[in-house]
């Protein structure tokens, strides 16, 4: 039935090369993968999935990321370690006047998507990230506004965010099944 549900919700959009159908159907394909997890924990702790499921699309790169992959299950490039464990990589900061720069970072790493997900959860329910939940916004855009130079650096974070949930429709999952 999620399967259903995520087909009828995604239609790849005629794109124009074969480069943005696959980019489409690889996004697509990870919705289907990380809708569920990311539905349910989202639901139990007052998030928008579609703000959940963005992020983990642009932090992950549709879950292709080094940093996603097993073992590490970190979607949301989320820094420092879990339950002890770890890993450092390099990734790109940006300074707040949008110049771009890299660094090693050590990144969480935990073992199970499910757990990815929780932390990322787990980390929202900061005071810092508290008008990022329902209760406190009443939509997605306000939402993602707060994320904007509190959870990531990049200065144009919520832009990015807002078009994923317009494009791929990701709204439909903040609603409950």
């Amino acid at each position: 039935m999620l399967f259903i549900a995520v087909y009828s919700v995604f239609s790849l959009k005629g794109a124009k090369n074969q480069l943005a159908v696959y980019q489409e159907s690889t996004t697509v394909q990870f919705v289907g993968k990380a809708s569920h997890a990311a539905h349910q924990i989202a639901q139990q702790n007052q998030l928008y999935t579609s703000i959940m499921l963005a992020q983990a699309i642009l932090e992950s790169t549709n879950g292709q990321s080094k940093l996603s992959q097993e073992p590490y299950f970190n979607f949301f490039g989320i820094k420092g370690s879990y339950n002890g464990k770890s890993v450092v990589l390099q990734t790109t900061e940006d300074d707040g006047n949008g110049n771009l720069y890299k660094i090693d970072a050590k990144f969480r790493a935990y073992g199970t998507m499910k757990n990815g997900f929780s932390d990322y959860a787990n980390v929202l329910s900061d005071p810092l990230y508290k008008d990022v939940h329902k209760y406190q916004s009443r939509t997605y855009e306000e939402a993602t506004s707060v994320l904007t130079g509190r959870y990531a650096t990049d200065t144009t974070y919520d832009s990015k965010l807002n078009q994923l949930i317009a494009s791929y429709h990701l709204y439909y999952f903040d609603y409950p099944f």
